[in-house]
């Protein structure tokens, strides 16, 4: 379930890249004026979960289809939520690696079970064939960021407020590029460190994106870390560009400089996940 400290990885699709019930759906919704907030989408997503769920999680509810919308060079596009698969997802998740009397305790086997049955109907069978390849439109990372993501985004594509009642930090960029510079990313990875974890990770993250329509729009929102960062820190923030940096090093088998980026960028996010133990 979300998290009010998350970072997020958010795709935006053309109402072309939906089938003809779900284009009529988000245009009525728009219309209606039901598109959520990006600063209100965490709370509300966490209190519809909670509601629809009940005590003792024994059940797994239809949820509300609603989305995040934005509009770019006079296109709609929509970034759905997604809710009823990645809670199932979740329930599956908090399971993994846990001692089964604990596992049953916070995810009872009933509802493993009707969550599994989603997931797989989500992934397989009439649903795939009917609209494709199933996407989910948005990543959600707690108490950081995975500098993965910042190998899809510039740090010229950055928005900074910091307002009272409005602090963003955010980059939005085309998908064409992002899909650039992940695969940039993943060929200089390879061919320096092989199948390492971030190889791995960029390239798992690159094939997400290639789920999406051509002209979608790829955002990295710093969330609710904005809240957790002081006004220096944020305006400072050069992430996207010490991952570049990084990777420029790498591509020139500079180790020490690629070392000294890395552990550089360590640091800085270590100081953010260090306040989960703190919460």
């Amino acid at each position: 379930m979300p998290s009010l400290f998350a970072s997020y990885l958010r795709v935006y699709e053309p109402l072309a890249a939906f089938d003809r019930d779900h284009q009529l759906y988000w245009r009525r919704y728009v219309k209606e004026g039901r598109a959520v907030a990006l600063s209100d989408g965490p709370v509300r997503q966490r209190t519809t979960v909670l509601e629809a769920l009940g005590a003792g999680w024994t059940r797994l509810p239809a949820l509300p289809e609603e989305a995040y919308v934005l509009e770019a060079d006079d296109t709609l596009l929509v970034c759905p939520w997604n809710l009823r698969i990645r809670v199932a997802e979740a329930a599956l998740t908090a399971r993994d690696g846990v001692p089964s009397i604990i596992a049953d305790a916070f995810v009872p086997p009933v509802l493993a079970g009707l969550a599994q049955t989603i997931v797989d109907d989500w992934r397989s069978g009439d649903h795939v064939l009917e609209r494709g390849l199933p996407r989910v439109h948005e990543q959600v990372a707690t108490w950081g960021v995975p500098l993965r993501w910042f190998v899809f985004v510039d740090l010229e594509e950055r928005e900074l407020s910091l307002r009272p009642g409005r602090r963003v930090l955010r980059y939005r960029t085309e998908i064409s590029k992002a899909r650039r510079r992940a695969h940039r990313a993943y060929a200089v990875l390879r061919r320096a460190m092989g199948d390492a974890p971030i190889t791995v990770a960029v390239e798992e993250t690159a094939r997400w994106l290639e789920e999406f329509h051509s002209r979608s729009i790829v955002e990295l929102d710093y969330g609710g870390l904005v809240n957790l960062m002081s006004d220096d820190a944020l305006a400072a923030d050069d992430s996207p560009g010490l991952v570049s940096a990084g990777l420029s090093n790498v591509a020139r088998g500079d180790a020490d400089e690629a070392t000294e980026v890395y552990e550089k960028l360590v640091e800085r996010w270590r100081s953010v996940q260090l306040l989960e133990r703190c919460n």
